[in-house]
Formats: C-alpha cells, sequence, structure tokens
C-alpha cells in the first residue's frame, strides 16, 4: 500500500497532466477548427497560471516521490500557484463566463471539459492540496507579498502587448471602457491577490494542527 507521501507525489502529477492535457486539448481543438492564435492564446493569465501550475505540480510531486525535502523557493511557488488558480476561477465565473466573444470566434463553441477543468475544477484543486499538503519551511507573512510579482509581471506583460497589438485579454484590463475603471480593477484584484496569500499561511497551519 502506498503511504501518505508517496500518494501526494502521484496525486500532483496527475493534477498536472489534467492541466497540461486541458490546454493540449483546446490548442488541438482550435487548430482543427484554423481558430488558433498562439501568441494570444498564450497571453490568458489562466493559460500561464495552469501551465506554471503544472510544472510547480510536477516538481513538488517529483520531490515527494524521491523522498527529497520541499524547499522554501518551491513553497513560495505552491502559494503563488495557488492564490493564482483561486484568482483563475473567481474572475472566471464571476466576471468572464458570459463575455462576448471575440467576433473571430463567433460560431465557435471551446470544449467544455476542459474549460471546466481549467476554470473551476483545478483551481479547486490547488486550493485543497496546498490547504492539505503540510510545508516544510513555514513561510512568513510578509513572504505573501513576493505572490504579486508573477501576476504584475503578467500584468505589465499584457498591457504592453495590450497598446503593441491593440488586443487585450481581458476586458477589465481594457483602457477603453476608462482609465480609471481600468486602475480600479487592477488594484482590486491585486488586493485580493495579497489577502489570498495571508490567508492561505494561516490556513494551511490551521488545517496542519488539526490533522495532527
Amino acid at each position: 500500500m502506498l503511504n501518505t507521501s508517496m500518494s501526494l507525489g502521484f496525486i500532483r502529477i496527475l493534477m498536472a497532466l489534467a492541466l497540461f492535457g486541458s490546454v493540449f486539448w483546446q490548442i488541438s481543438d482550435r487548430v482543427a477548427h484554423n481558430l488558433f492564435r498562439p501568441t494570444e492564446y498564450f497571453s490568458f493569465f489562466t493559460i500561464t497560471s495552469s501551465l506554471l501550475t503544472g510544472v510547480v505540480l510536477v516538481i513538488g510531486g517529483l520531490r515527494v516521490l524521491r523522498n527529497q525535502p520541499e524547499t522554501k523557493f518551491l513553497t513560495l511557488f505552491r502559494l503563488t500557484m495557488a492564490a493564482s488558480m483561486v484568482i483563475v476561477g473567481v474572475i472566471y465565473n464571476a466576471l468572464l463566463v458570459d463575455a462576448e466573444l471575440d467576433p473571430r470566434d463567433i460560431g465557435y463553441d471551446w470544449p467544455e471539459l476542459p474549460n471546466q477543468i481549467l476554470h473551476t475544477w483545478m483551481p479547486i484543486f490547488v486550493l485543497l492540496e496546498w490547504l492539505i499538503a503540510r510545508t516544510a519551511v513555514p513561510l512568513k507573512l510578509k513572504t505573501a507579498f513576493w505572490v504579486l510579482v508573477y501576476p504584475l509581471t503578467w500584468l505589465a506583460f499584457a498591457i504592453t502587448r495590450g497598446f503593441i497589438t491593440e488586443w487585450w485579454a481581458y476586458w477589465f484590463i481594457d483602457p477603453q471602457y476608462g482609465v480609471a475603471t481600468m486602475a480600479q480593477w487592477i488594484l482590486t484584484i491585486a488586493a485580493f491577490f495579497i489577502v489570498l496569500a495571508v490567508g492561505l499561511l494561516p490556513a494551511q497551519k490551521a488545517i496542519a494542527k488539526i490533522g495532527k
């Protein structure tokens, strides 16, 4: 029978395969319909977050299977991707699920299952994985602010790309709706990131104490 640590390693790898498989499914379907625009597809926060989360899960899973301790950087990356995937799930289901289609995609329906995996199920599973899988290296609350490095880097890229190409990954960062509205959404989501990161640290510790 597999011990708990071995099971965690395999679960992480299976989660990563679900993320990679869903992205591959979407790409394959869009290629089949001659609608795959790679520079746009890989600019979505959902896609970059899913791929990065998959990489972190594979690294974490392999370290568990090899009986190697989790490093401080891996813990920080796990926290970053947990917060990012929660943001993906909340923002998509709250603001984007009924968003207007790109005129070039009218008549095309995204495959339902991979879309649900990326935007609903994996955010839940990644959150649960963070909460349940104890970290070997405890992080201080001030460390949570490092979680902003990834989303702010993506945001700088997305806005720069938007001004250059006039294509925006999401309507709430498009300045045509007003710079004030754009800034309001960016600050709100950034604050949400900080609240998540700060909240996920003690939440994990609390659950660990309950499990003792």
